[in-house]
């Protein structure tokens, strides 16, 4: 079969049975909603901690995972919602329901997870915790030993920094930033009996809980070893409240509560003149900060007066608040999740140098360029090494005199990365570099506008990319001389390079010198850094263009395979599917007794199971110890199986406004390696979530982790580190 997949290739043709049952009209209410299946993928991450199976900190950080989803969740999605409803644009969903509907929805499940969310906390880990030695107390529970001790901390650390602002003729209430913890207090003038409302903002840079020193507390175990293991955290809060009186001496302090505000912090960046695009970023951050406000999270035991006056100059409906058990925001959880108790944690991952790179571990590099000539070579992170292939490949091209060029595409990076480094020293060795950057990367947008201006300054090329586009691609082009002429050595992968979530994220990533694939990227790269915008490619699918039409020709191929009584499967593993019109295309090929199979972490408006529509699609969703990230596309292709890797999920925003690769993975071996781990995740043996349709017919999704005995089912994440782990002792 060719692998001719590129933008100007000419259109599947159906057959005239094809044409007539694509015509046929699919029934309404056939797409679930994208924001409350985002909330049932939120479920299952709090599902995580609630399971007792799993290392204590393990789910201690679930927890955490939780609260900083549900933030970003109303930072951008349910923010949103609220500015279609307030500048009148309420289009209805693809779901069939209105913003308001969709809004009033999330609010009970939300409300529901959030109850939950503190609930789990409460009831389950922080007992658990507590049996182990670790413990998250009142100030008043200390001894008075301890309470001594952070009397001192707080004098000399917190004290300082601390600033009460006053509400009052002369003082308007204060402006409250986005997710920072407060504290209302009231306080009364003992000789006036008069009443004054202050805020106290929780310093955001210091420690959210502080660890007080355990030793000779009941709850420790008597052999337990004297190390930092075994602690009491105090909320920061919590301590501040105990000494309000520090701040308003004087003053009697009436009562405090917790309180915190989210914001809208979505981005909408005008890019009509492209040479403006930093500075209106840089503009558009710093409005960020000042967005309404979306949400307010109480600690319970607010008294009616303080709360309404909070919603009052807050501006919030009464649906927006969260009356919530203390503490608030458990994002600060990751400190404790943090401890050193490897009993409490998943049992340490050693990734191992991929295949291909090395078949013995060694202290000395592999010749990366000697490696991908002999063949291409597919990444498994974080199975595989980051450090030893992506990092070591633009390490060494970056010190390689034979190295003439790197181009490179940077979407997320860390700010101390190889990776930029190496793209810095190799500028400063004469090579020419090139690095589009995604300085609209949301929340990173700091961070890369940072680094974007590092690499500048060390003589690098930065673009920022196309007008109107965000670049996701991961993509890059080392151009090296040779005796035979010039060679073009390639990485295209799924993730970011950021060496830090590379040991986290599950992704896959392609090194090859396939000169068609030299050629694509050659030309891509000319697309983004000037203009080529009639670019032709052969083994890539690049969006806008032509990754959704590419796709849907496969999945209209399949379809008529199997109305023609062709053998016909269609296999997907990808982070969200909401695009209408490849849904329906799969909706078409079920129909046609295609059988369907999808992996998909994140959100998913497929409705399975539905008669004369759905029978025939199955989608799994995995989460645990690993962030599954990578897009796998495959198709049977009357047994000649196409597999994709590539960045692209099936969104709006990934199919028309961003610049997105799939490359298609053409050794045998490594399609069928593919193809085993799409159906090793869809295996009734593997634990994951099912998607079915309750009575209502509206998308559910049923967790199948123990078998008929109450065994546990496989955990994909153990089963493929203990298969590296079988390989790399082979060697």
């Amino acid at each position: 079969m060719s692998t001719q997949t590129g933008d100007e290739s000419t259109p599947g043709t159906l057959t005239a049975e094809l044409e007539q049952a694509a015509d046929q009209e699919l029934p309404e209410g056939r797409f679930a909603d994208r924001e409350l299946s985002w909330l049932q993928f939120n479920e299952r991450v709090l599902e995580l901690a609630e399971d007792d199976g799993l290392p204590l900190l393990e789910r201690v950080r679930f927890l955490a995972i939780f609260a900083s989803n549900l933030d970003e969740f109303f930072m951008v999605r349910v923010a949103g919602l609220k500015r279609r409803i307030a500048t009148g644009m309420a289009v209805t969903a693809a779901s069939g329901l209105l913003p308001r509907q969709v809004l009033e929805m999330i609010s009970v499940k939300a409300h529901e997870l959030a109850a939950r969310h503190a609930a789990v906390f409460a009831e389950q880990v922080q007992p658990a915790l507590a049996a182990e030695g670790i413990t998250l107390v009142h100030f008043e529970a200390l001894h008075d030993s301890e309470k001594e001790r952070l009397h001192k901390y707080f004098r000399k650390m917190i004290f300082p920094v601390l600033t009460p602002l006053a509400v009052d003729p002369a003082h308007p209430f204060p402006y409250i930033s986005g997710l920072s913890l407060n504290l209302a207090v009231m306080v009364r003038n003992p000789n006036t009996g008069k009443e004054h409302f202050a805020r106290v903002k929780v310093p955001p840079l210091l420690p959210r809980f502080i660890a007080v020193d355990a030793r000779g507390r009941p709850h420790r175990p008597e052999d337990a070893p004297d190390d930092d293991g075994f602690r009491s955290f105090v909320p920061l809060e919590d301590v501040i409240s105990s000494f309000l009186y520090y701040l308003f001496p004087g003053m009697e302090v009436v009562e405090h509560h917790v309180f915190r505000v989210t914001r809208n912090e979505d981005l909408e960046v005008e890019e009509d003149d492209a040479e403006n695009i930093l500075k209106a970023l840089e503009k558009e951050l710093l409005r960020r900060r000042f967005g309404p406000a979306v949400r307010l999270e109480l600690a319970q035991g607010f008294t009616p007066r303080l709360r309404d006056l909070l919603i009052g100059e807050l501006g919030i409906a009464e649906t927006d608040v969260y009356e919530l058990p203390s503490p608030l925001d458990l994002t600060g959880l990751n400190l404790v999740a943090d401890l050193e108790r490897p009993e409490l944690h998943y049992p340490q991952h050693l990734a191992s140098t991929a295949r291909g790179l090395a078949e013995v571990e060694s202290a000395k590099p592999v010749d990366m360029f000697g490696a991908i000539r002999a063949r291409d070579i597919l990444l498994h992170h974080p199975y595989d090494s980051f450090s030893t292939s992506v990092q070591q490949f633009l390490a060494q091209a970056a010190t390689d005199p034979q190295v003439l060029a790197i181009k490179v595409t940077l979407y997320r990076t860390s700010g101390d990365s190889p990776i930029v480094d190496s793209l810095i020293d190799a500028a400063e060795a004469g090579k020419q570099v090139l690095a589009i950057v995604e300085i609209k990367a949301r929340f990173d947008e700091e961070a890369n506008i940072s680094w974007a201006r590092k690499l500048e300054r060390a003589g690098v090329h930065v673009v920022y990319g196309i007008v109107g586009l965000k670049t996701h691609c991961k993509l890059t082009l080392v151009v090296r001389q040779e005796p035979d002429g010039l060679r073009r050595y390639c990485h295209i992968g799924t993730g970011n390079y950021n060496p830090k979530t590379a040991r986290m994220y599950e992704d896959h990533g392609l090194l090859t010198c396939d000169p068609d694939v030299g050629q694509d990227l050659t030309r891509l790269f000319n697309q983004l850094s000037g203009y080529a915008p009639r670019s032709k490619f052969h083994r890539l699918l690049v969006a806008p263009r032509s990754v959704r039409r590419g796709l849907i020709e496969r999945i209209e191929r399949e379809t008529a395979a199997a109305e023609a009584g062709r053998p016909a499967w269609v296999k997907m593993k990808l982070n969200a599917v909401v695009d209408e019109e490849t849904i329906d295309a799969l909706y078409r090929a079920s129909r046609a007794g295609v059988q369907v199979d999808l992996v998909v972490r994140g959100i998913c408006a497929i409705k399975t199971g539905v008669p004369g529509l759905s029978e025939n699609i199955r989608v799994r969703s995995i989460l645990g110890r690993f962030l599954e990230h990578s897009r796998v596309y495959a198709f049977a292709a009357d047994g000649d199986p196409e597999v994709f890797i590539g960045s692209a999920d099936l969104m709006h925003r990934n199919l028309d406004r961003r610049v997105e690769v799939l490359v298609r993975v053409t050794d045998p071996g490594q399609v069928e390696d593919l193809l085993g781990l799409l159906d090793l995740s869809m295996a009734q043996s593997t634990s994951s979530w099912h998607l079915a349709t309750d009575e209502d017919g509206e998308p559910v999704w049923q967790r199948h982790h123990l078998d008929d005995d109450g065994r546990r089912l496989l955990d994909l994440h153990e089963h493929l580190m203990s298969t590296h782990r079988r390989r790399l002792t082979d060697r």
